[in-house]
């Protein structure tokens, strides 16, 4: 019967919708301090899968000054 309930819940829009959260609520939100100066604070990603370029990469590196919202692309090769 538990493998019958449990294909049925799985299955039912309204059931899905109404869930409760099994997590306890999030603290509050922290600020992150402003930076005083430009390239003082970063934040970096990864992009991959993306087509080759006529120099073989296929990977960018996005680097951004937050204050300034000043982005760096940085072409890479995936090995």
């Amino acid at each position: 019967m538990k493998k019958e309930v449990t294909k049925f819940v799985a299955k039912c829009l309204t059931c899905q919708q109404v869930k409760i959260e099994h997590r306890l609520p999030g603290g509050l939100l922290q600020p992150l301090d402003i930076p005083s100066w430009k390239w003082e604070s970063i934040a970096m990603d990864i992009v991959v899968g993306l087509p080759l370029t006529s120099r073989g990469m296929n990977v960018a590196w996005v680097i951004v000054d937050r204050l300034t919202k000043t982005a760096r692309f940085i072409t890479i090769n995936n090995k």
